[in-house]
């Protein structure tokens, strides 16, 4: 298998892994939530373990990439992952909501350092092969969701029991780590060794954030990661809670959500070569705030459940879209990467108990208008993500002809 080939199904299938892990545990959480016997306001507490360990994770993830290389975080990344969806289920089993906690932390932190790292490497190779990349890749993440989400919904029909699932999904995750870890190569995003004299001192670089346009394509990721996040955390709970929907119901929509994200994904490559970044990001930002006021809004469950692929389209390319615009540097790319998806974990550390704090006082229905907010400011920041001209070299002045 030609090594190019090798590394995109590497890195594919090691996205997929994370979206297997969340989906698995999101179809669950109305179940996990009776067994902690945890209110609106507790369970968003204890998905604050996610964004705390999403935050950790994201933070610490790019110095080490800058000195290893993405491979060493990709592989810690997925084995936390991995290790977090088992302790979840055994936490359900036993009633402990600080056992939940700490799950979620465990994904949140393998989560963060891998989603850093994989988007480094899938940068590298968009960059390499001069064809997108990331959307397809964040694509495996959401086909991850649906299949997770299709395994979560059957296994809830039939009143499965929640610990055996996870620690099932737990094993099909670690051999899909064994299998793909040989196919990522080292080095992608490690800092060139530099000449250094004894006592030189190390030229100090400045904040890739002095970037007034990378400022607003953070806004963008923050914002697009916050409408992908609050259907990640809150959907099923949202159906159920907000539209009267059965548990199983809650589940089918999110799997709807997840199918949705895939579609646009996938599908998404062709669309912003051919629109290009800035009108790609505008749109899909429109389209998720017409999904999320209409499940707001919606008259029926029906109508809810509808306008919830109108959603998971519009948050579809919002984030691979950002990230592949803020890795166009060609001096600092891999930087640029780990600052961007840093301000969209901030959505996933602030957005669960912020959420969670305005569904218990206004409903989980109206407490998605929150997230709208950020949309209409993306709508605006999007018009950053255009490439920067090509500066020509300045032709000299042509000279007088000197008299013979």
């Amino acid at each position: 298998m030609p090594d190019q080939l090798r590394r995109r199904l590497s890195l594919f299938s090691l996205t997929l892994l994370v979206g297997l892990g969340m989906s698995s545990w999101i179809t669950r959480t109305p179940d996990v939530r009776d067994a902690l016997g945890a209110s609106t306001a507790g369970m968003g507490l204890v998905l604050f373990g996610l964004s705390v360990g999403s935050m950790t994770g994201v933070l610490s993830a790019g110095p080490v990439v800058r000195r290893r290389g993405a491979r060493p975080v990709i592989l810690v990344g997925s084995l936390l992952v991995v290790a977090g969806v088992a302790v979840i289920g055994a936490a359900a089993a036993a009633g402990l909501a600080a056992g939940a906690f700490a799950g979620l932390l465990l994904v949140g932190l393998g989560g963060g350092l891998g989603e850093i790292g994989l988007n480094i490497e899938g940068a590298a190779l968009e960059v390499e092969s001069g064809r997108p990349v990331l959307p397809a890749l964040h694509g495996s993440f959401s086909l991850g969701t649906v299949v997770g989400a299709l395994v979560g919904i059957a296994l809830t029909a039939l009143d499965f029991p929640v610990v055996w699932h996870l620690l099932a999904m737990a094993a099909v995750m670690a051999a899909l780590v064994a299998w793909a870890m040989p196919g990522i190569p080292a080095g992608t995003g490690r800092e060139a060794p530099e000449a250094r004299a004894a006592g030189a001192p190390r030229e100090r670089r400045p904040s890739v954030w002095r970037d007034g346009r990378l400022v607003l394509i953070g806004v963008v990721v923050l914002a697009m990661a916050f409408a992908e996040g609050a259907a990640n955390d809150w959907l099923p709970l949202l159906m159920v809670d907000g539209h009267g929907m059965s548990a199983t119901h809650g589940s089918l929509v999110y799997a709807g959500f997840a199918a949705a994200m895939t579609v646009g994904r996938f599908s998404g490559g062709p669309v912003v070569e051919r629109f290009g970044r800035a009108a790609v990001l505008s749109v899909s930002a429109v389209c998720a705030i017409a999904g999320i006021l209409a499940v707001v809004f919606a008259p029926s469950p029906v109508v809810a459940g509808v306008a919830v692929a109108l959603w998971g389209l519009g948050a579809s390319l919002g984030f691979p879209v950002a990230i592949s615009a803020a890795g166009d540097d060609p001096e600092r790319g891999a930087e640029r990467v780990s600052a961007v998806a840093t301000s969209g974990y901030l959505a996933f550390l602030v957005g669960p108990p912020l959420l969670g704090f305005l569904g218990e006082h206004l409903g989980l229905r109206l407490a998605m208008l929150a997230v709208v907010v950020l949309l209409v400011v993306a709508v605006f920041a999007a018009r950053a993500a255009t490439p920067r001209p090509v500066s020509l070299p300045e032709r000299p002045a042509p000279q007088p002809a000197r008299p013979r």
